[in-house]
């Protein structure tokens, strides 16, 4: 995958800083590491691979908050609009750490607002944060939460934990972000499950509005459909079978069919 990537020209952080879409419209497709190979061939002469000194390969870790009854899980099982998410993000390489809530409106596009997590060592989490009134630090997180987040939180803790690759690629025009998640592994902090999605590839295309994008077609030349896959509701319906999960059974099934093709 490294020898591929290095035949697009890159792009660093600081020319990226001014594509942050951060009120946009999402895209999902998933697929499998064979094809991704695929794709890449096809991509290099109309997008750029950010680079970070030298790496074209980012690690992330994720954790994700819920509430005691798993609402925000619930909310998205029953397909409900205006939902969120509320997770601390870390990218690993750079050493940056960010507090995020995430809404998707009723019109299909997802915003995101985030604040600086001061502190937090992805490397060795402290699974036992509380968001209450303790010290300067903390005043600003309830601040961000009450002004962002429609949940009380005070109630919310840590429910699951991942790590994955990213690979993110932007169009020759910097009108859009495509980002290609690979070896996904999730650890269920309430049920210590663990489920390992090494050879899944979650691809997101990020726009604003409906601009024209170069890597739609080479998705259709490839049968790469889109299909929704939330990181948050898959790893907690794979790790926790307690869990109600009706309206992704056609997904989990489709994970499950790509994962056998790519291990057989």
């Amino acid at each position: 995958m490294d020898k591929l990537l290095s035949t697009f020209l890159p792009i660093t952080l600081d020319e990226m800083s001014g594509i942050k879409l951060m009120n946009r419209t999402d895209t999902k497709f998933v697929t499998t590491v064979d094809r991704l190979q695929l794709l890449l061939m096809l991509a290099r002469d109309d997008y750029r691979a950010q680079d970070i000194d030298g790496k074209r390969i980012a690690h992330y870790y994720t954790a994700y908050f819920d509430t005691p009854d798993n609402n925000m899980y619930i909310v998205h099982q029953n397909g409900h609009a205006g939902r969120q998410k509320l997770r601390i993000r870390s990218y690993v390489d750079t050493g940056l750490n960010y507090l995020e809530v995430k809404t998707k409106n009723n019109h299909g596009r997802t915003k995101k607002k985030r604040v600086d997590m001061v502190g937090f060592d992805p490397m060795n989490p402290d699974y036992g944060i509380r968001f209450l009134r303790q010290d300067e630090q903390y005043r600003q997180y309830d601040a961000f939460l009450a002004k962002h987040l429609r949940y009380e939180p005070t109630i919310l803790t840590e429910h699951l934990e991942n790590h994955f690759k990213r690979i993110t690629l932007v169009n020759k025009a910097k009108t859009e972000r495509v980002t290609i998640d690979t070896d996904l592994c999730f650890h269920n902090l309430k049920t210590g499950h663990d489920v390992d999605l090494t050879g899944l590839v979650i691809i997101e295309l990020k726009r604003d509005g409906l601009q024209p994008s170069p890597i739609l077609g080479m998705l259709r030349e490839l049968r790469i459909k889109p299909s929704g896959f939330s990181k948050y509701c898959m790893g907690s319906a794979l790790t926790n079978p307690s869990l109600k999960r009706n309206n992704f059974k056609e997904r989990l099934r489709m994970v499950e069919r790509m994962l056998s093709s790519v291990r057989n």
